[in-house]
């Protein structure tokens, strides 16, 4: 064989004669000829996860699979293969590598022969290490042995790796710790000062398993707070793009039924992928107005969101090219979205039409296939049917890994929507998978499972510096921030001024009785009442408005206080000259809270009802109060009846009654005489047996976003968000320092919290840490909180005091 340098001084076609003719003797070694001249020159572009044209020689699998151009390698035949011919190529458009040295006359030679040889490939031999495959199937892992006491399979799992990696078990948060994280993490409401009192009093060893039953057993709670998780990652909301013109629709009332009823899992994935006309708004997508690229198409659009939400599958760069950055290609997202298209689908890479069809089918056929030529409808139950089979362990970890970043701050496998890499426990992993399947799916299970373990209760991982890659080591749950709704319901709830509409349209009355130790309303006592002009037989004229009122004494302090209010057709209700609320749907009454409007000695509730419909018809009010005072067990309820009076005068914009306006004896209305049985039975059941901190007041999650909300981090879900950010942004620094949102909100809250009788300044400092804080104040806080307050508080020390309170990180953080 001829040197080197000699052969580069030969032509080309003289040089590849004396490379072919050393092949007559000698195979080419691949190990040490061909890996070298493909390391130097290719595997920059074409190896480990770059695949730039589609193409790969990281394996010879991959190299043999070609590119977007095709097949690139044609064993036994070098003269057919195209990484030949880009290598010769005299177009520097065309020749490979595009750029640096081309390749010398012998480089060539060697993989010229090498081709025509075979393309022999060492078994097993890979650039670079293929990326992480998790099994696809469950897998059942031996739970090791108790250690220590810690019987919980979670606390087994996890403290097996901890003695591995040398660590020590996170210690348990404390009582009033964990009362705030679980309420905040299951219904994303602060306990009140009675219920942390009671709960760090409380010496019973189940007191914390008894508590999270508790609050997953709120049903309207926990949908109030679940709703969040859900439209971010459903991108589902009240408003916004496509709303308007009908290339958008809501899965709202359907969502939040299913959350009331806690559906189980696969049977709420499958009335998503094979919907009912309530559900179809997700595969729907959004048809987005004017032009757009070809991935946008509902039809990619149902595949990239079928694939993230319940795989855990990034098929976005995939719906325009084969991707760059995990092992799927144009032809699995076109493969989902042909199981959705009602018309034949043409792949088109990078907005450039292929010519080739698009075949129905899912990324695991493995585990089954859909049947190309069935119709859209049965398609898409297939579709349903293998994605949530027990055997697709990918279907099940995808959620439970959710759950646990939801709960613990971090998940298993991190970032959630990337279930390609590696957990940093699988065991642990598999053991909740396996978990939620035998449970049938439950989701409220599953948070329960993890909730009662005592990883869950550990004191949360002090961060230092970047742990998140391959170097991240469990310590312990991650503090997580509060959401934008968390921290504008707290907000609402702590100062009294949650609003009183919401825009989902969605059902939030009880479905049976709740059984809890908070305040109750009691029996049903209210009567519908109207003016007395009724028992002449005459109905009151349409748009007909009537005020009504009834006097009390409060001799103590109100420990809480809630009345139910209805009217047909609408209603305004003032407490001592204030507007507490406003109904416009006499078939929805409203529970609200009535203690931040009430004083001590005399008080006077006004309710005024207006008639609607287009002529004279029945009209009526009912009302029901019950109020405890601090020092009294005894409930103090009343309601609509013979005792209240009414007057034609109406107050003005200020809450004030006219001074001779004159009262007269209300009327017991009939109920058998009015439409008004469904009010009734719906404002009875109400009452029967709802907790006083639950109370159907409005919450975030079921307003449109502003912006505050919006400043805060909640998303226009337009795209699908799986996780929040979790660093401050600088329009959020700015709000939260001098916003009109907030300030404003803290204005009408000093205002409210001045309505209550605070004996001191001390007092409401207290009530306000154990409030917000789950804690008393240290006395160098109460110091502090004193000099804001000042001797007496006012409407604008309080002010001060609440953005202090608020902007406290361990307020802003669920610890």
């Amino acid at each position: 064989m001829l040197p080197d340098a000699v052969i580069r001084r030969l032509p080309l076609a003289v040089c590849l004669s004396f490379a072919g003719l050393t092949t007559l003797s000698a195979e080419v070694d691949f190990a040490h000829e061909v890996v070298p001249i493909l390391r130097k020159h290719c595997t920059e572009c074409h190896a480990g996860d770059k695949k730039k044209g589609s193409f790969s020689m990281n394996t010879r699998t991959a190299l043999l699979e070609g590119g977007e151009d095709g097949v690139t390698v044609v064993p036994g035949h070098a003269d057919k293969s195209k990484l030949i011919e880009f290598i010769l190529s005299k177009d520097l458009d065309v020749r490979m590598p595009p750029k640096g040295d081309a390749l010398t006359p012998a480089e060539v030679g060697i993989l010229r022969t090498w081709v025509d040889q075979g393309a022999v490939w060492t078994e097993g031999f890979a650039f670079k290490q293929p990326a992480f495959e998790p099994t696809l199937r469950p897998r059942h892992p031996m739970v090791p042995p108790a250690i220590g006491g810690h019987e919980h399979p979670i606390d087994r799992v996890l403290e097996a790796w901890l003695q591995s990696k040398k660590l020590p078990t996170p210690p348990l948060a404390d009582d009033a710790t964990f009362l705030r994280r679980a309420h905040l993490d299951f219904i994303g409401l602060l306990p009140t000062v009675a219920e942390t009192q009671a709960f760090v009093a409380d010496p019973a060893p189940d007191k914390r398993a008894r508590l999270i039953r508790s609050l997953l057993a709120r049903d309207i709670d926990y949908a109030d707070h679940w709703m969040v998780f859900w439209n971010d990652l459903l991108r589902n909301d009240y408003a916004g793009t496509g709303y308007i013109d009908g290339g958008r629709k809501q899965i709202t009332p359907w969502l939040y039924a299913a959350l009331r009823k806690n559906m189980p899992y696969d049977e709420f994935v499958r009335e998503l992928i094979a919907p009912t006309a309530a559900s179809e708004g997700f595969s729907k997508g959004i048809i987005w107005r004017g032009a757009v690229s070809v991935a946008q198409a509902p039809e990619l659009q149902f595949a990239q969101s079928v694939s993230q939400v319940f795989l855990g599958i990034n098929m976005k760069c995939a719906s325009c090219h084969d991707s760059f950055i995990d092992r799927w290609k144009l032809k699995d997202a076109y493969g989902l979205a042909a199981i959705y298209s009602d018309h034949p689908m043409e792949l088109v890479r990078c907005d450039i039409p292929t010519g080739k069809s698009a075949s129905a089918g899912w990324p695991f056929p493995e585990l089954g296939q859909i049947d190309a030529n069935k119709p859209r409808g049965e398609r898409l139950v297939q579709l349903a049917t293998l994605l949530t089979q027990p055997d697709n362990a990918r279907f099940q970890r995808t959620m439970v890994n959710r759950l646990w970043h939801r709960l613990m701050g971090r998940g298993i496998v991190h970032p959630v929507d990337a279930m390609q890499t590696e957990p940093w426990n699988q065991d642990l992993l598999d053991v909740l998978a396996n978990h939620f399947v035998a449970q049938k799916y439950d989701l409220k299970a599953t948070l329960e499972f993890i909730a009662t373990s005592r990883a869950y209760q550990s004191q949360a991982e002090v961060q230092s510096g970047d742990v998140d890659g391959k170097d991240y080591l469990y310590r312990g749950p991650r503090g997580k921030r509060l959401t934008a709704e968390q921290f504008v319901d707290l907000a609402w709830r702590l100062t009294g001024t949650t609003p009183f509409k919401i825009d989902a349209g969605v059902q939030r009355m009880p479905t049976k009785p709740i059984t809890a130790p908070e305040a109750k309303v009691g029996p049903l006592l209210a009567q519908p009442i109207w003016s007395n002009d009724v028992t002449a037989q005459r109905p009151p004229a349409a748009g007909e408005a009537r005020s009504f009122r009834h006097s009390f004494t409060i001799a103590g302090e109100v420990e809480h206080a809630l009345v139910v209010v209805t009217a047909d057709n609408s209603f305004e209700i003032l407490v001592n000259g204030k507007t507490l609320a406003k109904g416009e749907n006499w078939a929805v009454p409203q529970l609200l809270d009535l203690a931040p409007f009430l004083k001590l000695g005399r008080n006077q509730i006004i309710i005024v009802g207006r008639n609607g419909g287009t002529g004279p018809n029945v009209a009526a009010v009912w009302c029901q109060v019950a109020l405890r005072l601090r020092n009294n067990k005894n409930e103090v309820t009343f309601g609509s009846d013979a005792t209240w009076e009414w007057s034609a005068a109406l107050p003005n914009a200020k809450g004030a009654m006219p001074v001779k306006a004159a009262w007269l004896p209300v009327a017991k209305v009939p109920v058998e005489a009015a439409p008004w049985k469904k009010a009734e039975a719906m404002m009875a059941q109400m009452i029967s047996g709802v907790p006083s901190s639950e109370g159907f007041l409005p919450r975030a999650s079921l307003v449109k976003s502003d912006l505050l909300q919006r400043s805060l981090g909640r998303p226009n879900r337009e795209q699908i968000v799986s996780s929040r950010p979790t660093e401050l942004s600088t329009l959020e620094a700015i709000d939260l320092s001098n916003g009109t949102a907030l300030t404003s909100l803290l204005e009408r809250g000093a205002i409210s919290l001045l309505r209550r009788p605070w004996k001191s300044s001390e007092e409401l400092a207290r009530w306000l840490y154990l409030s917000t804080l789950c804690r008393p104040p240290s006395a160098a806080e109460l110091k502090v909180a004193l000099e804001l307050l000042g001797a007496q508080p006012t409407e604008h020390s309080t002010a001060d005091f609440l953005w202090a309170i608020f902007m406290l990180p361990e307020f802003q953080t669920i610890r």
